[in-house]
């Protein structure tokens, strides 16, 4: 077996440029984990941002570790062996540190997998001294991470380029000098933005609800603050760029790089638009900075951020690009930004698909979540992607969302047919059309966004609506429509909304072997509590003791704003308080 998966993890290294191979001597060794296939895990942006920020240390090792699947799962089960690191093929439990990169919920009962094959006791309390420390941070772990304070020793909640380094400092000093119990201690007192669970302690009231959280512990903050990368700035310091480039990846063989990072327009249901605030973009000379060091590794180049199209200067970065003879691809594009030069290089580049989000077929819709796009504009941006080119056209749109009527579900139907109508029309000339394919997805309360004190939609209301759309478009032609599963939405919804109470309802699937149905019936809590149940505006969350900055006054104004339905202004980074991220101190 050993022989099998080194030979399967070298011929991976194989493909790969920039993986990093360090000398364990003396260092702190890092297990970065991403609870997810290779190919997932590998087109995230962050996890490459931590590997690179920890391997320039001189004092620390850190090594990927990947959820296995088909061949290489089928070996692990086979033989028993624990899971191995991709670059040396190292055991996880021989690590100081076992540190997941947390992007989505749904990926949480992979975390307990990960360890349990990796031979690391599941809870943080049955863990001894010869045990590696398990820590989690990334964005999901920014909203909530209650439900897996169970099995974490801590978080560190924050952006890696300001917390990490911080973070390994007092993680080496406290190490040498105290045992475990002791160094959660030191740590959760010293380090900004870690947050250790088994050193607060939740009570609750009768109806089930937060009672109290506390700390146990004298200086051990109640209020954990998540630390940002830019405090206050509002232009880039540097170019995060994936340092590992491979085939085998959901965006293929290039170079990603970042162009901004959060979204000033305020959606109500987005929660990268609140936690990431205040929005940042880099400076003109910092991208073009950034571009030139892409491509010396690779002519392609991926341009990340929550809407490309809003990048100051973006026709003449991705200029730059096709000059100096490399290719770029785009993550998302906003029809109200979109231009024609951007599409004309797009084409140019070769992308063959262009995605934006509608969100709603109504206007009433779009309004309640603080979208600031217009059915005119939608149609504009359709005309204007039709007569540059074929390109496919790939439109997200949320179900279930606040209010939502069946009229509002029939909006959509028609939105997308007046869509259609105008691809058509702007393509006649030309002969050829590209096809509309609709990604829809079940509407999910999100921590930290007016939309928190929400319930999600019941599952078989969604259900039902999810086959009306599809009856209604399905004799139009030439259209998709992928819908999500609202069974896997409701445990989306679980875990992001979820209490520390949830762990056992996640620890009892693991040990069911993924069977949620028998272990939510099992539970003494009914999960309902969390998914179903509207919030009061005054209630305390889970999620409360973490500050990102903004204020719940204003998250509790929104929410007002939404139920009446009225936009509110998009962000004006440095010219105004509204929010309190910008907040002068």
């Amino acid at each position: 077996m050993p022989n099998d998966i080194t030979a399967l993890y070298r011929a991976i290294l194989a493909k790969e440029k920039g993986a990093i191979r360090k000398d364990w001597g003396g260092k702190l060794s890092v297990a970065l984990a991403f609870p997810n296939q290779y190919r997932l895990g590998m087109s995230n942006l962050g996890l490459q941002i931590v590997y690179r920020l920890l391997n320039e240390r001189a004092d620390v090792v850190a090594e990927r570790f990947f959820l296995p699947e088909g061949r290489e799962m089928a070996l692990y089960l086979r033989s028993g062996e624990p899971l191995l690191s991709v670059e040396s093929q190292r055991p996880l439990k021989n690590f100081d540190l076992a540190a997941f990169s947390l992007s989505f919920e749904n990926d949480y009962p992979n975390v307990l997998q990960m360890l349990e094959m990796g031979k690391v006791p599941l809870l943080s309390e049955e863990r001894t001294e010869q045990s590696p420390f398990v820590m989690a941070g990334g964005v999901a772990s920014f909203l909530n991470p209650e439900p897996l304070a169970p099995f974490m020793d801590f978080f560190l909640l924050g952006e890696a380029e300001t917390s990490l380094d911080p973070f390994v400092e007092a993680f080496l000093e406290f190490g040498k000098m105290f045992e475990r119990r002791e160094i959660l201690l030191n740590l959760a007192k010293n380090v900004p933005g870690l947050y250790v669970p088994s050193l607060y302690q939740a009570t609750y009231k009768k109806n089930g609800t937060l009672k109290h959280f506390i700390p146990l512990k004298k200086d051990v903050p109640e209020k954990v603050q998540a630390v940002s990368s830019l405090e206050g700035g509002f232009a880039g310091t540097g170019m995060p760029l994936s340092c590992i480039t491979t085939p085998d990846t959901e965006f293929g063989d290039k170079v990603l790089m970042e162009v901004g990072r959060g979204c000033g327009h305020s959606c109500r249901f987005c929660a990268a638009g609140y936690i990431y605030r205040p929005p940042r973009v880099y400076e003109e000379s910092k991208l073009r900075e950034g571009v030139t060091a892409a491509l010396k590794r690779c002519s392609q180049v991926g341009l990340v951020s929550a809407a490309v199209s809003d990048t100051p200067g973006i026709e003449e970065l991705i200029s730059t690009i096709l000059d100096r003879g490399g290719r770029f691809s785009v993550s998302s594009l906003r029809a109200g930004s979109l231009t024609r030069g951007l599409l004309e290089h797009l084409k140019k580049s070769g992308q063959k698909t262009i995605a934006i989000a509608p969100e709603a077929g109504s206007q009433r819709l779009r309004n309640i979540i603080n979208k600031h796009l217009t059915e005119e504009q939608i149609i504009d941006a359709i005309r204007m992607i039709a007569n540059v080119s074929d390109f496919s056209i790939r439109l997200y749109f949320l179900m279930g969302l606040p209010t939502e009527t069946p009229h509002d579900v029939n909006e959509i139907s028609d939105l997308v047919k007046r869509i259609k109508h105008h691809m058509v029309k702007e393509s006649v000339a030309r002969g050829k059309i590209g096809r509309i394919k609709l990604s829809v997805n079940c509407f999910i309360p999100k921590p930290f966004t007016p939309f928190q004190w929400f319930p999600m939609e019941e599952m078989g209301s969604l259900k039902n609506k999810q086959q009306r759309l599809k009856k209604a478009l399905v004799k139009s032609g030439g259209i998709v429509v992928n819908s999500d599963v609202p069974k896997w939405a409701y445990i989306q919804a679980l875990l992001s909304l979820g209490d520390r109470r949830v762990g056992d309802i996640l620890l009892c699937a693991h040990d069911l072997k993924g069977n949620w149905k028998k272990a939510m019936r099992l539970s003494q809590i009914n999960p309902d509590f969390f998914v179903y149940r509207p919030k009061e505006l005054d209630e305390l969350l889970p999620w409360d003791f973490i500050d990102h900055g903004i204020t719940k006054k204003h998250l509790q104004t929104e929410y007002r704003l939404a139920l009446e339905g009225r936009e509110s202004d998009i962000c004006k980074v440095g010219e105004c308080v509204r929010c309190g991220a910008c907040r002068k101190n």
